[in-house]
């Protein structure tokens, strides 16, 4: 029985490790980019045309499309709450789930964790999220690192599933 525990926390340990190097790389990378643009251009600046984006400063204070405009504090508390709940996620995932965290899982889970806490800091420090990448073929609107972080994360989180679905269905 204590070896069965033993094995348990330590076959979680690389997960941990993953999700924390993910969700701090990607966070740096984050914050790095926004501090680059927000004092590389002025706000409403667009760049040169890079073939499928350009980049231009914006200063968002609502969500995507300009939805929920001029609520960033609340909009910064929902992202904190979704942050929290993510990392309690990933700490009983294999209660919830059943499994240890997927390689695919532990790194969606960090992606969609870290940038949600990237623009949670934008809203909290600055009253608006930084935003600078404008897709020049699409009426887009314009996003950042961490927009991209939960975006990838989500559907690294969504393939996951489907794999670990595909697999459990093998094994019956």
């Amino acid at each position: 029985m204590t070896n069965d525990i033993v094995k348990s926390k330590n076959s979680k340990t690389p997960c941990v490790i993953a999700f924390s190097a993910v969700a701090v790389a990607w966070l740096v990378f984050d914050r790095l980019t926004k501090m680059y643009f927000e004092d590389a251009y002025e706000l409403g600046q667009a760049g040169s045309n890079c073939g499928l984006f350009r980049f231009t400063l914006v200063h968002n204070t609502g969500a995507a499309w300009g939805m929920f405009g001029d609520s960033t504090f609340m909009l910064g508390i929902t992202s904190t709450i979704v942050c929290v709940l993510i990392a309690l996620a990933f700490a009983f995932w294999e209660k919830l789930a059943g499994h240890v965290p997927t390689a695919f899982e532990t790194c969606a889970l960090a992606l969609v964790f870290s940038g949600g806490l990237g623009n949670a800091f934008d809203r909290f420090a600055q009253g608006y999220v930084i935003d600078f990448i404008d897709f020049t073929f699409i009426d887009f609107p314009v996003f950042n690192i961490a927009d991209i972080g939960v975006t990838c994360g989500f559907v690294l989180l969504v393939i996951g599933y489907l794999l670990a679905t595909r697999k459990e269905a093998a094994h019956v």
